[in-house]
């Protein structure tokens, strides 16, 4: 306790210890939150890119969709669609 007690009297080393406490712990943008906002903008990001992937998908789709082989195409296979002389069977796996 004697070798901390001239560290405690000296108000420079005092004033520091008290803003470092203050700032890492007590402030409204303590270390917590500092580690709690980089962890939810990580996981924006990975969303961002999942919705950037499924932007880029549907763009494609859509300028395949410009043909009208690949429109029947995609109606037949995603909306079910039919011709008149035709019937259509739908198979779903649980």
């Amino acid at each position: 306790m004697k070798k901390v007690l001239p560290y405690l009297k000296n108000k420079f080393i005092l004033a520091s210890t008290i803003f470092f406490v203050y700032t890492l712990f007590l402030d409204e943008n303590d270390i917590f939150t500092i580690f709690s906002q980089r962890n939810k903008l990580i996981k924006l990001e990975e969303k961002k890119e999942e919705f950037k992937n499924k932007l880029d998908e549907t763009s494609l789709t859509l300028e395949k969709l410009n043909y009208q082989p690949e429109l029947e195409r995609f109606a037949r296979e995603h909306k079910y669609f039919k011709k008149d002389d035709e019937d259509v069977f739908v198979i779903f796996y649980e």
